[in-house]
């Protein structure tokens, strides 16, 4: 289960603001959050980058925050 909505709301962001972050509608964000729709591993990286964590924290994989050491 993503945490999308989640760390959306905990940041008081719209899914109108995300939804420009990641370059697609309000309406095809929505459906990330819902899981009708899955999100690619680019936009759910760029998320895990904005919100500085991981993708396991998105994912829902683990409870920790904190990202990972960035590869250079």
């Amino acid at each position: 289960m993503l945490r999308l909505r989640n760390i959306r709301e905990d940041n008081d962001l719209t899914q109108t603001q995300l939804a420009k972050l990641l370059n697609c509608t309000q309406q095809t964000y929505a459906r990330y959050e819902s899981g009708e729709i899955t999100i690619d591993i680019y936009n759910l990286i760029k998320l895990a980058e904005f919100y500085n964590t991981s993708v396991d924290y998105l994912a829902g994989l683990t409870d920790k925050k904190i990202p990972y050491p960035r590869v250079k």
